[in-house]
């Protein structure tokens, strides 16, 4: 039974650029110009006709565009929830002027160990990510610690959790990697590893959707029965100011927004790709989390009821509730 028809997440890239290069992320090799200030408005404009309701800033870094306080502020203005993701490098030059703006401020941490942390990164940001840490709670900030899990570090969440995120009153999001294009991701989880991150998440201060572990435990998305519904709860907007179909990492397609995308995403055209999503060749075995998360929430299946508590539990502990009823 589908809950909600209309799109509720906009993944806004508002650059490609990035100031670290990530062993499993190849967004940071592609050349790009940056999203401006006069185009986003007229999306966000539009993006609320279309009932989205929350905004993710993202990048490459996207710490790297200087008017993403602007962006962060116009969003808010509409009643937007925002989130935003950084690898922390450039969060305590702009922290005084990010501050309030970022409902989901989520800081990347692949490892409690620094050497293992920057080598991951392709840059020494360890130490970044732990004065972002003081500062932000300086300001009276709450951000999340997001670490992507693999089979080769989930030993590690204990100390994740114990060492930095207790002490600090931070909720630990276990991000659990995911395949796409040729990024090497090593092997895949094992049985034990999906129930030690599902344990976890039951644990104080810790997050992970289990929608997410029990996809990767029926292989993912399957083309005949698709559980993806990336292209009707996702709207995917390019620095470029491109509308990206089906999703960002297959984008077969993209359409010049031009003022448009009100119109633009209703067009026959556009919908007739939107009525493929989850169908595609290159989406059998898909488990990407950034598309799977709304399409758990608007269809009542089996992966609805799985990632619930979850869900409820962060929205609970972040406040973002009230913004959703």
């Amino acid at each position: 039974m589908r809950l909600v028809s209309h799109p509720v997440l906009c993944n806004y890239y508002v650059t490609y650029r990035c100031n670290a290069t990530c062993s499993f992320c190849d967004i940071w090799e592609r050349p790009s110009p940056y999203v401006t200030l006069d185009n986003a408005r007229e999306n966000f404009l539009d993006l609320k006709r279309l009932g989205v309701r929350v905004i993710d800033f993202t990048g490459g870094e996207p710490l790297l565009h200087r008017q993403l306080p602007d962006l962060l502020q116009e969003a808010k203005g509409l009643g937007f929830i925002t989130t935003v993701t950084t690898n922390a490098l450039l969060y305590p030059k702009y922290a005084e002027r990010l501050r309030g703006l970022v409902d989901m401020l989520h800081f990347s941490l692949d490892s409690p160990i620094a050497q293992e942390h920057d080598l991951s990164r392709g840059v020494r940001c360890f130490d970044k990510v732990m004065e972002s840490i003081q500062m932000a709670r300086q300001l009276g900030e709450r951000p999340d610690i997001l670490f992507t899990v693999f089979e080769h570090n989930v030993h590690q969440i204990r100390q994740m959790h114990e060492n930095i995120c207790l002490p600090n009153n931070l909720l630990l999001i276990l991000n659990p990697v995911f395949e796409y294009n040729t990024v090497e991701t090593g092997k895949r989880f094992s049985e034990e590893a999906l129930q030690q991150m599902s344990w976890w998440g039951k644990q104080k201060n810790i997050y992970i959707n289990d929608a997410f572990l029990q996809l990767r435990r029926d292989g993912g998305n399957h083309v005949e029965t698709p559980i993806c519904r990336a292209g009707s709860t996702t709207i995917v907007i390019s620095p470029e100011n491109k509308l990206v179909l089906p999703c960002y990492h297959l984008g077969l397609k993209e359409f010049a927004i031009n003022g448009q995308l009100y119109d633009l995403y209703r067009s026959d055209e556009v919908q007739k790709l939107v009525a493929l999503e989850g169908r595609l060749p290159a989406c059998e075995g898909c488990a990407i989390n950034c598309y799977m998360q709304p399409s758990f929430a608007v269809d009542v299946t089996k992966y609805w009821w799985k990632a619930l508590p979850s869900t409820l539990k962060y929205n609970w502990i972040k406040g973002t509730w009230k913004q959703l009823v």
